[in-house]
């Protein structure tokens, strides 16, 4: 009873369970610090008692540490960083011509991915990365539950060995090797990899794909790696390793708060949730422990950071220098150090005032002479810093900052260095005019050949427009894209530099006819059907990589061939970004505007400003039809129920005149079966409701499926008689009414039907000028 009557005994009591709480959540004396090669320190230990919780047990029962039941093998321990060093497994894909083609797939086993309980893997400092010739690399991310979070990947190509070279850095830039980061918050992952192609045109020099996560800085891509890679070792991975569950503020409440050292510091996660301890600038040692914050004796170190050694006082987390009397400055070896103090007399004042004056008067001729072409200069600088904020270049910074910085590939060109690539913009130069601006022909002072987009942008939704097309395309990193080099924001109107692309867009090569009076021998560039197959699996391809394989997805927008580039091979490059939206998973777009262009618009994006990946697919599907029939979306020259060809080709399926409508020239030389094939596929992306539509990445594999087909019936075209022919045109189709996708409802008519009449209205509209 008299301890309770008396406070002071009381707060007595009170300090001693205190005391014995932070003396607990202390390890023992004989804890072993290392296990193999390993230093263990505190809160990381080996046994009960020498851990702060069983989340920091490291597993010694082998000369090999890992994470306790975790089983990840554990490389080195930071207290600094927050971090720890772990093995991370590589995954393969090997094709062999003997056996076929085997996958291996992780989704969280010990041998092929990472499944963690208490440590994310970092963002900041981990990469990852694909090695192949054709080879698709996808990353599973999975948080502490081992629920699914994030799906990315990267794709990377190269068809010879010599297209390989060795870069300087060892980064991989896409062609053998790519790399992207991976996502936030993940503590387990899975990896898949597999070849596009089974490795038939590469296996000589490239017979495996392989996927793996490592710690930036621990890999660097070389060429011989394709054709060989060590896939039975394990590369480092960093891990973030935080304490609790709880922020600074709230922990530091607490009895078990784990900042022991009055010379710590608090610092909450950036990862994940938690905090960890760091002892204050000017001291060492480990933050966790009672006293385990030393101060650091600057004096004693070498070099000693004071100019003269012997004055050097250390103090309390930090240093003094002084210099000796009659000497002047801060003493410190990287600061001003020790001078003498200079005396001044009347005389030396005189001659200085004297020589400031003759200087003051030169320095005033001079600048006389010499001050209009400094405000020139100035003017000029400043009207660029104009151009600069005008053109959105704050704008880029804030789309940069939240994309990671992702930019960084594209280089900053200089007015003057465009100006002398177009010849200060020559109209002869010009190789194309868009709906965002006009493309110039460039010529750099190294030689490469580029092409310089001048966008024309007069108000805010269109400097948004061209600042969106820089981030969507600094996103992409696929053969089938074209490639932007750079940018360059200090002109009147921005400019974007890309490779240049020598074969001109698919429409001018589907619609020959209307070059014919400027080219006798425009009828030469027609394309085969073998060559259209090909460039539609190629802009599938791309299109399925832009919705699926990048981390955060892009629906184009603009799908139509007048943006499918072609270069001297005639591989297809997908180009013009400016409508494109960044779109994140599981999410739709609801737009304001809608965006397109007419006879390509899905139908019901423009009813209801839905924006969703079935938009592509839709545009796509009029991409097909007129790699069919060689037919314009579009045409004033049909009749009226012709002008739209989506609504022409879907007509005449449903109505058994596929052979209508067709090209001549392709049923001539290609296989009728594959040529349905392709038709029908069309009239699915053509469907009303986009939900009944495949997925880009379906259209894909269909497109990559007939062409195998084709392939291999090679040679036996031409033996399908004319009967058959016309039999298997009119199979494709066996109903007599339009599929609209829904089963032919009257409102999904009267809709679809809305929008077409809409469309014939805005093309009446247009009169002599269309």
């Amino acid at each position: 009873m008299a301890m309770h009557n008396n406070p002071r005994l009381h707060q007595l009591y009170l300090i001693v369970i205190l005391v014995a709480a932070k003396v607990a959540a202390q390890p023992m004396l004989d804890c072993p610090k290392t296990c193999g090669n390993l230093n263990i320190p505190y809160p990381f230990g080996t046994q009960e008692g020498c851990y702060l919780d069983h989340t920091f047990l490291i597993n010694c029962t082998t000369p090999i540490p890992s994470l306790g039941k975790d089983k990840i093998t554990v490389l080195n321990i930071s207290l600094d960083n927050g971090e720890l060093l772990v093995s991370s497994p590589i995954l393969n894909d090997c094709n062999d011509s003997n056996n076929g083609n085997n996958h291996y797939h992780s989704s969280m086993d010990e041998n092929n991915g990472v499944n963690l309980t208490n440590f994310p893997i970092s963002q900041s400092k981990n990469k990852f990365t694909t090695i192949g010739c054709d080879t698709v690399g996808i990353f599973v991310g999975y948080d502490r539950n081992k629920n699914h979070v994030k799906t990315l990947g990267c794709v990377s190509m190269c068809s010879t060995f010599d297209e390989i070279t060795n870069n300087i850095n060892g980064s991989c830039d896409g062609i053998g090797c790519c790399q992207i980061e991976v996502p936030n918050g993940v503590y387990g992952f899975g990896m898949q990899t597999w070849s596009m192609n089974n490795h038939s045109t590469i296996r000589e020099f490239n017979p495996c794909s392989y996927a793996f996560t490592v710690a930036e800085g621990y890999y660097k891509f070389e060429r011989r790696n394709v054709k060989s890679f060590e896939n039975n070792k394990r590369l480092p991975m960093v891990l973030d390793w935080v304490v609790g569950d709880k922020t600074c503020k709230e922990a530091q409440s607490l009895s078990s708060y784990a900042c022991k050292d009055e010379n710590s510091v608090c610092l909450d996660s950036t990862n994940s949730i938690g905090y960890r301890c760091k002892c204050h600038d000017g001291f060492h040692g480990n933050p966790y422990l009672d006293h385990g914050c030393k101060d650091i004796d600057e004096c004693s170190m070498k070099p000693n950071p004071c100019s003269i050694s012997k004055r050097c006082q250390n103090l309390h987390g930090s240093f003094k220098c002084s210099c000796p009397k009659g000497q002047e400055g801060d003493g410190l070896t990287n600061g001003k150090g020790c001078q003498a103090k200079k005396e001044k007399s009347i005389g030396n004042l005189i001659l200085v005032i004297g020589l400031s004056l003759s200087l003051s008067l030169l320095a005033l001729v001079v600048g006389c002479v010499n001050i209009y072409p400094q405000i020139r200069e100035r003017k000029l600088i400043k009207m660029r810093e104009n151009y600069f904020e005008k053109n959105g270049g704050l704008l880029l910074q804030q789309q940069i900052e939240s994309h990671h910085g992702s930019t960084e590939r594209a280089t900053i060109f200089t007015v003057e260095e465009l100006k002398k690539a177009t010849n200060n913009y020559n109209e002869e130069r010009i190789i194309g005019k868009g709906g965002h601006g006009t493309v110039f022909k460039g010529i750099l002072s190294n030689g490469k050949v580029v092409a310089i987009k001048k966008s024309m942008v007069s108000n805010q939704s269109e400097i948004e427009q061209f600042i969106n097309e820089v981030v969507v395309l600094s996103q992409i990193n696929h053969r089938n894209v074209v490639k932007l080099l750079g940018c360059c924001l200090e002109t009147e109107f921005p400019l974007l530099v890309y490779e240049f692309i020598t074969n001109g867009t698919l429409f001018n090569h589907i619609h020959v006819e209307d070059q014919a009076c400027h080219n006798n021998n425009s009828n030469s560039y027609k394309l085969s059907w073998t060559t259209r197959l090909r460039i539609a699996a190629e802009t599938a391809e791309a299109l399925a990589y832009l919705h699926s394989a990048v981390s955060t997805p892009i629906i184009h927008r603009d799908v139509k061939t007048a943006n499918i580039l072609l270069d001297d091979s005639l591989t297809a490059k997908v180009s013009d970004f400016g409508a494109s939206k960044l779109v994140p998973l599981d999410q739709t777009q609801l737009t304001t505007l809608v965006q397109g262009t007419l006879g390509y618009l899905d139908p019901e994006y423009f009813q209801t400003s839905q924006l969703t990946e079935k938009s592509d697919v839709y545009s796509f599907g009029v991409v097909l039809a007129e790699l069919l029939t060689s037919k314009k979306a579009l045409s004033f020259l049909r009749p009226e129920f012709q002008r739209n060809l989506c609504m022409y080709f879907v007509s005449s399926m449903n109505e058994g005149g596929l052979d209508q409508i067709l090209d001549n020239d392709i049923v001539s030389d290609a296989n009728v079966e594959h040529i349905i094939e392709v038709a029908n596929l069309a009239k699915r992306c053509l469907r009303l409701k986009g939900e009944e539509r495949p997925s880009m990445k379906e259209v894909a594999m269909e497109l990559e499926g007939i062409r195998v087909m084709e392939k291999h019936s090679l040679g036996g075209v031409n033996n399908v008689s004319e009967e058959e022919s016309e039999y298997f045109l009119k199979l494709c189709s066996p109903t007599n009414t339009i599929d609209y996708g829904d089963g032919g409802s009257s409102s999904s008519k009267t809709t679809i039907s809305r929008y077409y009449s809409m469309q014939n209205q805005i093309l009446d509209s247009l009169g002599d000028g269309r």
